[in-house]
């Protein structure tokens, strides 16, 4: 595959253009660096390649011919843009991400309010709803995010939404455990596209330095729409509690989640997607989007593109997938552990079926906090982020091994309760890593099967974090919670090592640059035009790893 000008960007398009520069920028792209097969692109020939210093600053070139330059717009206009995106995307994908947390873990809290006796649940018939749902959302993840590729994300999203919704309402119809089966196997299967699908959204309309914060801005809604749900659920509960010949709570519960998605579902078919799709954007300001992103080196919102073959050979070879897919097991055996039993163990502390959802609200808030304190500061300081992903699995190792071996008396009952308070911080390592992909990975079909992948991991650990819990060792599940607390010390060398090779790697490239002696700003400047011409992050010499 050769680097070549687009054809459609010929001289006679160039009526389409702004003016003599932007001709003199579609000229660059008949430079030697681009007329190189990427996979002879060498440290040294990329960095020396023939393009002049100064003669052209990074550019996209449309499928129209038009040429887009960061420096079309102003600064002020960028801001203004920026404003209005955050505006419609933030809360629309903070209350997306926070039902599809909170449809895919109300089984935890139902569990305590009659699912288990009301279905005749036995032995490991509950640990399997979880395996089930991680099975099934592992078996829709490579199709789906090909599809994501192909398709319209917002439209494909919202549809996914809308099913995975009606599979929510119709468990509250369930009678027994095969009716659960199905049910949780296919919203498993929708409910897989939405972490994917969202970071290809902050990717298409985010510059690198600022995925961080927003990605963990939706990812909060785990705790913050945690603490809505919660409320709700209580007032569901206590209200069914006092009317037993009413609709049982657990059922209750479902048919309000799965009203609220199908309600998202409708919105985001209008409102959500990538800048090319999406109807709140005039002409000039989708223009000023893309040009925003020229800067990343990853390529630019092309939806359709053709699948990369050598990309997705090159993903394979890449240490990135393994410490991506990895790290993703590791955070996820807890979760998949503490999301389906913590609140049968919290149960078993001494607390109400009513007090276990109440409690489980400060929790919440303080991983809002954290939430909120970490994406302020991974924003403003950067590469920090291993570093905060490192320091989250210490308190939970602590924490988790503090539940195992503390005895279950009334006496312990708010020590232990303290000890799963210090849990909160373990979902951090994985989703900062995830923010790493659209930073880190360049190339949209290596960038897919990047994140195809960390779900892979993510989808085996939650499984994994499942079945470990056992119901012969209830209450207090210790072999479970001991193998949970040794993941997250795994995860803390992994981490180490992870960061250790893009030092490596930044420290290599930055040697040859100064071999080369082209300056600090013209690298800057091939790195971005090589990334907007889906130039992989291994074949592009200027790209640098963030941390």
């Amino acid at each position: 595959m050769h680097i070549t000008p687009d054809p459609r960007s010929s001289a006679d398009d160039n009526n389409n253009l702004r003016g003599e520069e932007k001709v003199s920028a579609l000229q660059a792209y008949d430079q030697p660096a681009f007329k190189q097969d990427p996979s002879t692109l060498t440290e040294k020939n990329a960095i020396t390649a023939d393009v002049q210093p100064g003669d052209v600053e990074p550019i996209s070139v449309e499928q129209d011919g038009d040429v887009i330059r960061e420096s079309d717009y102003t600064p002020t206009e960028y801001k203004t843009l920026l404003k209005k995106i955050d505006r419609f995307l933030l809360p629309l994908m903070w209350f997306c991400y926070g039902i599809q947390q909170t449809d895919k873990t109300a089984i935890g809290t139902q569990a305590i309010f009659g699912l288990r006796e009301d279905t005749n649940l036995v032995g490991q018939q509950y640990s399997w709803l979880t395996t089930i749902f991680y099975i099934t959302y592992l078996c829709g993840e490579f199709p789906s995010n090909f599809l994501l590729q192909r398709w319209a994300i917002g439209r494909s999203l919202s549809i996914y939404m809308l099913c995975w919704g009606i599979c929510v309402i119709c468990i509250a119809a369930a009678q027994n455990w095969s009716h659960l089966m199905a049910l949780r196997g296919l919203q498993g299967f929708f409910e897989c596209t939405i972490s994917p699908g969202f970071l290809m959204i902050v990717s298409t309309w985010y510059r690198t330095e600022e995925h961080s914060a927003r990605a963990l801005f939706w990812q909060s809604a785990n705790a913050g729409f945690g603490i809505i749900a919660s409320l709700v659920m209580y007032g569901i509960a206590n209200h069914a509690l006092h009317h037993e010949s009413g609709i049982a709570a657990w059922r209750c519960i479902s048919l309000f989640l799965g009203s609220c998605t199908i309600v998202l579902a409708i919105i985001c078919f209008v409102l959500l997607g990538s800048p090319k799709e999406v109807r709140w954007l005039s002409k000039e300001e989708k223009r000023m989007a893309a040009a925003r992103i020229v800067r990343n080196k990853a390529g630019r919102d092309v939806t359709g593109i053709k699948w990369s073959w050598p990309q997705t050979a090159e993903a394979f070879m890449d240490p990135q997938l393994y410490f991506c897919m990895f790290n993703a097991f590791l955070s996820s055996v807890p979760n998949g552990g503490l999301t389906t039993f913590a609140n049968i163990m919290l149960n078993s502390f001494g607390f109400t079926e009513l007090q276990v959802i109440l409690i489980e609200i400060p929790r919440s808030a303080l991983s809002l906090v954290i939430f909120v304190i970490v994406g302020i500061y991974t924003r403003k300081v950067p590469n920090r982020r291993m570093y905060v992903m490192a320091a989250s699995c210490i308190p939970p190792f602590v924490g988790l091994l503090g539940m195992a071996f503390l005895p279950n008396t009334p006496q312990y009952r708010w020590t232990k309760w303290g000890m799963y308070f210090m849990s909160v911080p373990y979902v951090l390592a994985l989703f900062l890593a995830w923010t790493l992909i659209p930073s880190n990975v360049a190339g949209r079909t290596k960038k897919t099967i990047i994140s195809s992948a960390t779900f892979l991991g993510y989808c085996v650990g939650n499984m994994c974090g499942s079945q470990i819990f056992k119901s012969e060792d209830a209450p207090r599940y210790i072999p479970g919670t001991t193998g949970a607390s040794v993941c997250l010390g795994m995860e803390f060398v992994l981490i180490c090592a992870w960061r250790g090779y893009y030092v490596w790697q930044n420290w290599k490239r930055e040697r040859v640059a100064r071999e080369s002696g082209v300056g600090s700003e013209e690298q800057e400047r091939l790195g971005r035009e090589l990334g907007e011409r889906n130039v992989t992050d291994l074949q592009n010499p200027h790209f640098r790893y963030t941390m």
